[in-house]
């Protein structure tokens, strides 16, 4: 497996750089500083993947706000997604609060949507969402999110958050699966 998970890292194509995804972070906290400035939000971290993404985000925002988590997952360190697993709910009360939703990508929407409507069931007065990525694809999603950082193309992507078999969420850069 290590040798798969090295060799995977070595040969993958960097599609955004460090600086590159950093300036879509300054440029997504600067839309949602101006959103939600005066709203006390509450921000939700989806684990495993948007822990990278909120981490940097949250140092750019500017109001008080406060931060939970929360992990509903389909693919669990696997390169395919399966039914949801709720792994993970807030502790913090969601109802008439503001949240905001950071995650990784928006890649079929069907997790990102069931967070959302998680939190309207729990009494969120609005919800927003925040992801790093947003993949194209042909189909139509369940889900748009309100903050996108970057439009990627419909590969297999790992960096910022994102794994490749729970692997290489550290990489500095957004990198994809060298198509054979």
């Amino acid at each position: 497996m290590q040798n798969e998970i090295k060799h995977v890292r070595e040969t993958a194509e960097l599609l955004h750089s460090k600086a590159e995804v950093e300036t879509a972070l300054d440029t997504m906290a600067r839309q949602i500083n101006q959103l939600l400035t005066d709203r006390n939000p509450l921000v939700l971290c989806v684990a495993n993947g948007g822990l990278v993404v909120a981490g940097q985000l949250l140092t750019r925002l500017t109001m008080p706000l406060t931060v939970d988590t929360i992990n509903a997952s389909r693919y669990q360190n696997k390169t395919v997604g399966d039914d949801i697993e709720w792994i993970i709910k807030p502790r913090t009360s969601l109802q008439n609060r503001t949240v905001l939703i950071i995650d990784d990508i928006l890649d079929a929407g069907i997790t990102l949507a069931a967070i959302y409507d998680y939190c309207l069931e729990q009494g969120a007065s609005s919800v927003y969402t925040a992801v790093l990525l947003d993949k194209n694809l042909p189909q139509t999603k369940p889900i748009t999110a309100d903050f996108v950082g970057i439009k990627v193309a419909d590969r297999y992507v790992f960096g910022y958050g994102m794994d490749y078999k729970g692997y290489w969420r550290n990489a500095d850069g957004i990198f994809a699966l060298v198509e054979n």
